[in-house]
């Protein structure tokens, strides 16, 4: 059958199909299916049928919401998985003229997974050195289609086209260079397109290309596919060598004859003719001299050192810990990188121009770098708008409004022990005025016990008097100021502590108070404290005992089994610094210890002050009240 007649016959029985497709959907919407159902349905009649005009109707129907929005993209799928890579070529331009409608709300969603299917499925079918162009245009489709903080499309950790080898001779038995051919060219042998003529012959070169060079030339492309070689010890001294070859080669041989290149480049233009480029290395043997004497070829492989060395010397976020240079390996990049730019300049035509545009560009990938690093945030950011209707300001209230509410007029505080303190008392400023919070120790009762001590017949050694206490000095000195007049007379005596201090201040006291105190009712001004504050605790639910009592080892013990392996949410309570934390989670694994640890840490760092009443409290600041309510009973 002819091929003309062949494509009537096929897209008279497309239309054929899509008519009695149409047909059907028709008296489907007239019967009684719901329409979850009639998709369904014309969904799998579309797919029985393929072919460009199917897709394209298709997509009509699902933008008319005939169909369900993942149709299209189902069908697309099929078709190119069916039909040759010519034909897939035209069909994906259909895709590409319809970016901005894959990208609304309706189709987005729902195809973005099947796109990004279809084109790694293209991809994987393609070859990049042959199809370079269909390449591009699927990759500038996803970079439309998807947006640039797209995690799909980064390569965020890194990771390196390790499949792209250079292949080159590395058999020297194998080779020709060194070896004079002077046979001429066989009759009948083509000259490929891009090779230089006799007129266009470049000078010859004035460094001997040899085997060894040209292995250590291609041996590079190792490392810049796969720049983690760089960190080996052993490797990174293989490259140093080779680089250091290979750049000598392109100082000491300039480029200055460019007429052959720019007549050619001018030739090109006047003709019209596509942009001529390879997508790999062309690593013969004989093409060796003339790609030394390539521009465009110096110029890809410096732009390759360049941006080995940006990998090399960035911060890159998934790096191993061991990938990091010395100082010998850092400064020899940074010295190479100035010769690797001063090479860029001196190349025709526009060096300097070239080697700029160069450096902006990876100064840019800095950035780039910088933001990957960051985890990726979006660049779009929310604009707030003011054109929110503005809530109604409410009057506020009285104090005395909200104070106090409630049927037994309680005031909750935000925290049990807060509330039960300031609902002591009905009136919290006249509990403070009372006679009964009057917490100030008389001197005859405050300084009794120093008195007796500072007697000679007692024998009190100075190391265990009271006045040597950092607490009973400070509180003396309190006392002092407030009911002793020997506190504000001037004194021309030197003191060098103040316990030195305190012993002159008690003797001039005991000579001025009574000498018959009984050692029984000698009360400290603790004790005091503790007598007079009855009066209004008495309706508290704390015992004095709990108050006052020191946590046992037991009892941490007991406390640690409970807590088990919740005992972290109990460490934020006690104010327990994150450093400690660490330190208990390396010291054991076992979750009791960790727990004991804890508790023990808040033991040593309180003292007097890590009783059963604080850990009561940040039991049940933790919500460990049960754990609190049974070391209470205890």
């Amino acid at each position: 059958m002819d091929a003309p007649f062949t494509m009537l016959y096929y897209n008279y029985n497309c239309g054929r199909i899509f008519r009695k497709v149409c047909i059907f959907s028709d008296r489907l919407f007239l019967s009684c299916y719901s329409e979850a159902e009639k998709k369904t349905t014309l969904d799998q009649a579309l797919r029985g049928v393929l072919g460009d005009l199917i897709v394209r109707n298709a997509y009509v129907c699902s933008t008319a919401g005939i169909c369900s929005a993942t149709t299209p993209f189902v069908l697309l799928g099929d078709v190119l998985d069916c039909l040759p890579l010519d034909l897939c070529d035209k069909i994906f331009s259909f895709v590409e003229e319809n970016v901005s409608t894959w990208k609304s709300n309706s189709f987005y969603t729902a195809g973005k997974n099947y796109l990004l299917r279809m084109c790694n499925d293209l991809l994987r079918r393609l070859s990049k050195s042959q199809n370079t162009v269909f390449c591009g245009r699927i990759q500038l489709f996803l970079a439309r289609l998807f947006p640039l903080s797209e995690k799909s499309g980064l390569n965020l950790q890194s990771q390196f086209n390790l499949d792209n080898i250079t292949v080159f001779n590395k058999n020297e038995q194998e080779s020709t260079l060194g070896q004079k051919h002077t046979e001429e060219k066989e009759d009948g042998m083509e000259v490929e397109e891009g090779e230089m003529g006799e007129d266009d012959a470049p000078a010859p070169c004035s460094i001997p290309i040899d085997y060894n060079l040209y292995r250590k030339f291609w041996t590079l492309q190792d490392y810049f596919r796969n720049p983690v070689q760089c960190y080996d010890k052993f490797s990174w001294m293989t490259f140093l060598k080779f680089s250091d070859e290979t750049l000598a080669v392109f100082k000491s041989y300039k480029l200055d004859d460019m007429q052959a290149s720019k007549r050619k480049l001018e030739e090109l233009r006047a003709s019209g003719g596509e942009h001529v480029y390879f997508a790999k290395f062309l690593t013969s043997e004989k093409l060796m001299d003339l790609q030394l004497s390539d521009s465009n070829f110096r110029r890809h492989i410096l732009l390759q050192y360049l941006i080995l060395f940006q990998y090399l010397k960035g911060q890159v976020k998934f790096k191993s810990s061991n990938c990091v240079l010395n100082d010998d390996q850092a400064a020899w990049i940074e010295e190479t990188t100035k010769l690797v730019y001063q090479l860029l300049r001196e190349i025709p035509p526009d060096g300097d121009k070239f080697a700029t545009m160069v450096e902006h560009i990876l100064n840019t990938e800095e950035n780039w770098n910088a933001w990957k690093n960051e985890g990726c945030p979006s660049f779009v950011k929310e604009r707030y708008s003011n054109d929110k209707p503005k809530r109604p300001m409410r009057k506020r209230q009285a104090p005395e409004d909200f104070l106090g509410k409630g049927p037994d007029r309680k005031l909750f505080m935000g925290n049990d022990e807060l509330t039960r303190l300031w609902n002591l008392n009905h009136d919290n400023m006249e509990a403070c005025k009372s006679d009964s919070r009057s917490f100030m120790p008389s001197l005859d009762e405050f300084f009794a016990e120093a008195i007796e001590q500072a007697d000679p017949a007692n024998m009190v050694e100075e190391e265990y008097k009271v006045v040597r206490n950092p607490n009973y000095g400070w509180r003396a000195l309190r006392l002092l100021s407030r009911r002793s007049p020997h506190f504000f007379q001037p004194t021309n005596q030197k003191f060098k502590s103040l316990a030195d201090y305190l012993d002159s201040m008690v003797s001039k006291l005991a000579k001025e108070l009574p000498k018959d105190i009984p050692s029984e009712e000698i009360k400290t001004g603790e004790e005091d404290d503790d007598d007079n504050g009855d009066n209004l605790l008495k309706d508290s639910n704390d015992s004095p005992s709990i108050q006052s009592k020191l946590v046992t080892n037991q009892q941490m013990d007991d406390v640690a089994a409970k807590l088990g392996a919740r005992w972290k949410v109990l460490a934020s309570h006690l104010e327990v610094k994150a450093a400690e934390l660490r330190e208990i989670e390396t010291d054991s694994e076992d979750v009791d210890m960790q727990a004991k640890l804890l508790l023990v840490a808040w033991q040593d760092r309180e003292g007097t002050q890590a009783t059963v009443e604080n850990l009561v409290t940040a039991l049940n600041a933790a919500g460990f009240s049960q754990i609190a309510d049974s070391l209470s009973e205890a």
